[in-house]
């Protein structure tokens, strides 16, 4: 495996298209990916947006993504008989060879039905498998895998879990990474730098249960920020200002607080303090903050995303919850 390793998004939603649009910024070669889409209006956009992209759908999408073609007249089979449909601008090109990273990119609800749809290649061609799919635990694919066979879970590829957030649509992205313990070195590596394509941070944590954190955080972060600046928005205007001028001090105060704090050596507490000048305007609005109950407000709030992450594990995964929700 290397890192211009074959590529199949089962799924071409945002995330997985603002992956593709990093890796392809980065230089990787469009004719190393492969998109299986099953929205006709998606695949068409796809295809028509990244000529030459080979975009399937289909009912035989995912299969032949992840599996290959090594045999066209199989494959022409396929698309006279509407199993599969293969992009006009590639469908010339019908001799591809197998993936060896599977990006699951679907909501969470259809990721079982997905993942079993695969088993038999999966286990068959052994690729890295990344799931960006939230809430759904490695431990619950890999059985997604080998449900109704006679197989166990150590039979299946590794799984790389992967929780991104949607800054990676402008590649500001921030993703927390979590990998089995028989995924390799490399297959870690390889990972790390597909997520890198559109995260300017990439954290691994060692415990799984830690990505619902890393969910609580900088999965559902964009949302808090949105809100506070809303908010703030908000508050100019009705203390008389146009929305407009309101908007733009507000969105560029929390880059350039963002960016002050990404550059400097201090930690977050000293640059709040040093900017907050005994008895003036800026203690005086921290003070109504702190009386308002902001931290433990912010707390409960990640606290929530957290749990609402550990519950989609019950839900749609299949495991029993031992934290109390």
């Amino acid at each position: 495996m290397t890192l211009q390793s074959r590529i199949a998004f089962i799924g071409g939603g945002n995330m997985a298209e603002a992956i593709l649009g990093g890796l392809l910024a980065c230089g990787y070669p469009l004719s190393q990916c492969v998109i299986s889409e099953p929205l006709q209006a998606r695949y068409e956009f796809l295809y028509k947006k990244y000529p030459g992209l080979q975009v399937l759908s289909g009912p035989q999408a995912n299969q032949l993504a992840v599996n290959g073609s090594t045999s066209p007249s199989k494959t022409a089979a396929m698309i006279t008989e509407g199993s599969v449909h293969i992009s006009p601008t590639t469908a010339t090109s019908i001799n591809f060879a197998p993936a060896e990273v599977i990006i699951l990119a679907v909501k969470p609800q259809v990721l079982k039905s997905v993942v079993n749809d695969l088993s038999s290649v999966l286990r068959t061609r052994q690729p890295l498998i990344i799931s960006i799919a939230a809430g759904i635990e490695t431990s619950a694919i890999a059985n997604f895998m080998t449900e109704g066979t006679s197989f166990q879970p150590k039979d299946m590829p590794p799984v790389i879990r992967v929780m991104p957030n949607t800054p990676s649509l402008v590649n500001e992205g921030a993703a927390g990474l979590y990998a089995t313990a028989d995924a390799t070195q490399d297959q870690r590596h390889v990972a790390e730098s597909l997520m890198a394509a559109v995260s300017k941070q990439v954290s691994w944590v060692d415990r799984e249960g830690l990505i619902d954190t890393v969910t609580g955080v900088s999965g559902s972060g964009p949302a808090y920020f949105f809100l506070m600046m809303e908010a703030m928005e908000d508050a100019a205007v009705r203390l008389g200002m146009d929305r407009e001028t309101a908007k733009a001090l507000t969105i560029q105060t929390c880059l350039g607080a963002a960016k002050m704090a990404q550059s400097s050596s201090d930690d977050l507490k000293t640059l709040r303090v040093k900017v907050t000048s005994p008895h003036g305007t800026t203690d005086a609005a921290i003070k109504t903050l702190e009386s308002g109950g902001l931290r433990e407000l912010v707390y409960e709030s990640v606290k929530a995303a957290d749990m609402r992450s550990k519950s989609l594990a019950v839900e749609l995964g299949g495991k029993e919850l031992t934290t109390k929700l």
